[in-house]
C-alpha cells in the first residue's frame, strides 16, 4: 500500500486569493509611498517595506511559489523588493549619521562630501529601483490574477520627528577589567580589516565588461559577505569591550573610530544587498523570463558601477582613512615589550608547538613579532612562523617584541614545554588553550 502524500496541492486560482489577502499590507506600503512623490523616503518607511516584503517572501516561500511557473516572477519581484529595501536601509542611516561620524579630521571636508555624494546616488539608484520594482510587482499581480487592495482613502505614510534630544546613558558606564588591552585589540583588527579590504583590489574600472569580470573575481556575495562580517565582528568588539567606557569618554580617538566602522559597515551591508540581487539572477537557477524582466527593471551593468565604482571605493575611503587612528590608538594602550625565552631541553618547533604559540597571540590581538637568529616574523601567523623556525632548527633563543599581556602568556607556555609535556600541565592562565 502507498503512501498518501502529507501534503495537499492547492488550486492556483485559490493561491491567488489568498494572496491578494497575503500581499495586502505591502502594496499599501508601496501605494503610500508613491503619494509621496519627490518627498524622501525615510529609515522608516524603508523598514516597513522590507519587513512586508520579507513577511511576503517567506509566505510565498511556505506554498512553493518559487517553483510555480504562474508565481515565479511574483516571487522574485518581491525578493528584490526585501533587498533593495534592505540597501536602502543601510544608506538611509548612513545618510542620517555620516555627519556624526567624527570622519572630517581624518578624510577631510572635500573627501566626506565626496563620500556622502556616493552615499547620495546609491540613495537615488535603490529608491528608482524600487519604484521600478514594486510597479512590476504590481503589475504581475494583475496579470496573475492577485487582487490589488489600494491604500485606504486619506491615508498618508507616517512621519519620523527630529530627534532633539537623546536620553542619558545610566548603563554599562563601568570599568573593564583590562580597557586598554580590549582597546589594543580593536584596533589591532581595525589594521586587519583594512589591509583585507585593500588587498581585495576592488579598484574604481571605467570600462563595464572590465567592471563585471573584476567583480565576478574579486567581490561575488560569499566575499561581500566575508567583508560584511568582518567590519561587523569589529563593530561588536567595540561596542562590547569599548562603548560606553570611561577610556571612550577620555580619548575622542575612540568614538573617532567607531565612526569609521560604523560608515563603512552601511556601506558594506548595501553591498551585499545589491551584489546578491544580480547573483541571485544569474546563477541560472530562475527562470529566464523572469530573469530578463528583472534586468529590464533594474539593469545589471547599474548596479555593478554602483557597487564597485561608488559603494566600494567610499568603503575604502572611510575604512582608510580611520587607519592612522587605529595607529596611533595601538601604542597608546599597549605597554611594549622584549623577551627572551629558551627552547626546553629534548623540544622542537614543529607544527604542534608553533600552532600554541600562534593560539596565544591570536587570543591576546595585539602584534606580537618574534626573532630567531636574525630573522622575524608575525607571531601570529602559523606559516611564518614555521618558516623562520624551520630555517634556523638548531637556535634554542626565540625573542618576542609586542604587549606584555601576550608576553607573559608566551613565558608561561615556553615554561611549561609548549603542551609537549600535556596540555594538563599548562597553568590556569593558559586554559584558554584547552578548548
Amino acid at each position: 500500500m502507498s503512501e498518501s502524500s502529507l501534503e495537499r496541492l492547492v488550486p492556483e486560482a485559490d493561491f491567488a486569493r489568498l494572496l491578494g489577502h497575503e500581499a495586502s499590507r505591502l502594496f499599501e506600503r508601496a501605494a503610500r509611498l508613491a503619494s509621496k512623490d519627490q518627498r524622501p523616503w525615510g529609515k522608516r518607511d524603508l523598514f516597513e517595506l522590507h519587513s512586508e516584503a520579507d513577511e511576503l517572501e517567506a509566505c510565498l516561500d511556505d506554498y512553493g511559489a518559487r517553483w510555480n511557473a504562474q508565481y515565479h516572477l511574483f516571487t522574485e519581484l518581491t525578493a528584490s523588493v526585501r533587498g533593495f529595501s534592505l540597501a536602502g536601509l543601510s544608506l538611509e542611516h548612513l545618510h542620517r549619521r555620516l555627519g556624526g561620524y567624527g570622519l572630517e579630521s581624518s578624510l577631510g571636508a572635500e573627501r566626506v562630501e565626496e563620500v556622502r555624494g556616493s552615499v547620495e546616488r546609491g540613495r537615488a539608484f535603490v529608491r528608482r529601483s524600487l519604484e521600478a520594482l514594486l510597479a512590476a510587482l504590481r503589475d504581475e499581480a494583475g496579470s496573475i490574477g492577485v487582487q490589488v487592495v489600494e491604500a485606504p482613502a486619506g491615508s498618508a505614510a507616517s512621519t519620523q520627528p527630529p530627534i532633539h534630544f537623546r536620553l542619558p546613558r545610566t548603563l554599562g558606564i563601568q570599568d573593564l577589567t583590562d580597557e586598554e588591552q580590549r582597546i589594543a585589540e580593536v584596533a589591532s583588527k581595525y589594521l586587519q580589516a583594512a589591509d583585507m579590504l585593500q588587498a581585495a583590489g576592488l579598484e574604481a574600472v571605467a570600462d563595464a565588461a572590465e567592471r563585471e569580470r573584476l567583480l565576478l573575481n574579486r567581490c561575488r556575495e560569499e566575499h561581500a559577505r566575508v567583508f560584511e562580517a568582518t567590519i561587523h565582528n569589529l563593530q561588536s568588539a567595540y561596542d562590547t569591550h569599548v562603548k560606553n567606557t570611561r577610556r571612550e569618554a577620555e580619548d575622542e580617538r575612540l568614538p573617532r573610530l567607531r565612526g569609521h566602522v560604523s560608515a563603512t559597515l552601511h556601506l558594506l551591508e548595501a553591498i551585499t544587498q545589491l551584489v546578491h540581487f544580480v547573483e541571485r539572477h544569474e546563477n541560472g537557477e530562475r527562470a529566464a523570463e523572469a530573469q530578463e524582466r528583472l534586468a529590464e527593471l533594474v539593469p545589471r551593468h547599474e548596479v555593478h558601477e554602483l557597487v564597485l565604482n561608488e559603494l566600494s571605493q567610499a568603503a575604502l575611503e572611510v575604512l582608510g582613512a580611520g587607519r592612522a587612528l587605529a595607529e596611533d590608538l595601538l601604542p597608546s594602550y599597549t605597554d611594549v615589550q622584549a623577551t627572551a625565552v629558551e627552547l626546553p631541553q629534548g623540544l622542537t618547533l614543529h607544527a604542534r608547538p608553533i600552532a600554541l604559540l600562534v593560539a596565544v597571540v591570536q587570543h591576546h590581538g595585539t602584534p606580537v613579532e618574534v626573532e630567531i637568529a636574525g630573522g622575524t616574523a608575525n607571531a601570529g601567523s602559523i606559516l611564518e612562523v614555521m618558516i623562520l623556525a624551520g630555517s634556523n632548527p638548531d637556535v634554542r633563543t626565540l625573542e618576542f617584541r609586542g604587549d606584555t599581556h601576550p608576553l607573559e602568556d608566551l613565558r608561561l607556555l615556553f615554561e611549561a614545554g609548549l603542551g609537549e609535556w600535556g596540555m594538563d600541565r599548562l597553568p590556569d592562565a593558559l586554559s584558554y588553550l584547552r578548548s
